[in-house]
Parts: structure tokens; sequence; C-alpha cells
């Protein structure tokens, strides 16, 4: 069974991050969409949120699972039985941060591969940062969102 992992914080999910893992999902049998928690971080929705909202967006694909981890991604890799990591790629700056990342987890996990899937041109200029400036100053983030999340915010 090939089984890959989406990592993120997804505070909040956007359009971007659904595009890419729905686009993934006929690639693997098995997409586990993990929550990273970072206990040094602060993060604008609560992890409850997030994770209600992500749940709400994919709850009818079976072989999509959300999972909540802590800690390095590698080894939460090893956890779930992950021999694949995707990867979301906006721009250059994307992916020169994402390929130092990637080359550091294959020297800590071989047998874990990093799949870079590019986001689509309409999506490229949209990230968590940016909806999360429009969220704290009340703006309109529906065009941002899946349609899912409105009802959490």
């Amino acid at each position: 069974m090939k089984t890959a992992l989406f990592p993120g914080s997804f505070d909040p999910i956007t359009i971007a991050h659904v595009d890419i893992l729905k686009r993934s999902i006929p690639l693997f049998d098995r997409v586990v969409l993990g929550i990273g928690l970072n206990s040094s971080k602060q993060g604008f929705l609560s992890i409850e949120t997030r994770e209600a909202i992500v749940r709400s967006v994919f709850k009818s694909y079976p072989n999509v699972e959300i999972a909540l981890y802590e800690g390095l991604t590698v080894d939460f890799c090893k956890t779930i039985g992950a021999s694949y990591m995707i990867r979301g790629i906006r721009s250059v700056a994307d992916f020169e941060y994402e390929r130092a990342i990637a080359q550091i987890n294959q020297t800590m996990m071989p047998n874990v591969e990093t799949i870079f899937i590019l986001s689509k041109p309409e999506y490229s200029a949209i990230s968590s940062t940016i909806v999360r400036d429009i969220l704290r100053n009340h703006g309109d983030v529906s065009p941002f969102l899946p349609k899912e999340a409105m009802e959490f915010l």
C-alpha cells in the first residue's frame, strides 16, 4: 500500500492546499493530512478548529485520513507507515526552502521520498500567512478558503 503524508500547520487550510491534496489522491492508496503541532508557535486558529475544518473538507474522501502530530515529520512518517511526503510548491523561494528540507529528510530517513506538486498559477499567491493577516484585519477570506471553512471562522 502506497501511503503519503501531506504535512503542514494548515492555519488555516487554503484552497491551494486543498488543490494539492486532491491532485495527489490518485497517486497513492492512502494520504494522511498531518496537522503539525509546534509547541514554540502560537497558532492563529486552535488545533481543534483546524482539525474540524480539514475533516469537513475531506469527509467524502475515503482514502484521506486526518491526524495530528508533534515532533519531526520524518518520525511521524514512520509512525503512519508513509513512504512519501507531499509538498506544494508555489514559487522559486518555496522550492529552495522545500529542497533543503527534503534533502535533510532524505539523509535522516532515506526510505521516504518527497514529492513536489506545483501549485496551479491561480493559487500561487495564496498562503496561510496572507489569509491570517486578512482574518486579523476582518477582511473577506472566502475567495481563498474552502467553503467548508467559513462556518468555523
